[in-house]
């Protein structure tokens, strides 16, 4: 079955980064239409795909996760502003019936992304 799915690790902690929002958007000719906000479980995932089955169309998307707050929630000691607030990866889905996971390994100061499976 066809769906988008991400989970997200906090690599300075070496833990899941349970209970950070991440917000998906579509984007076409350059403008960007909300399609739902969710917030990662204690695993680091959220309960359900993103998208599944019919809902996904082949197109650009965007994941936002809002890092600063959840670091800042974390108790870890931010600059101000910090140095990565919301963290955008937009990425292109070019088969309807894939599968499409977008993880990502973050810290305060940099993070990492993949087409994982």
């Amino acid at each position: 079955m066809a769906r988008l799915s991400t989970h997200v690790l906090d690599a300075s902690r070496g833990t899941p980064a349970g209970n950070i929002v991440i917000d998906l958007h579509t984007v076409r000719n350059g403008a960007r239409r909300h399609l739902k906000t969710v917030t990662t479980n204690q695993d680091g995932r959220t309960d359900e795909p993103l998208l599944s089955g019919e809902t996904i169309e082949p197109g650009i998307y965007e994941l936002t996760f809002h890092a600063g707050d959840y670091f800042g929630r974390a108790g870890v000691k931010l600059t101000d502003p910090p140095f990565l607030d919301e963290v955008v990866v937009r990425f292109g889905l070019a088969d309807p019936a894939g599968h499409y996971h977008v993880p990502l390994l973050l810290t305060p100061y940099s993070y990492s992304t993949y087409r994982g499976s």
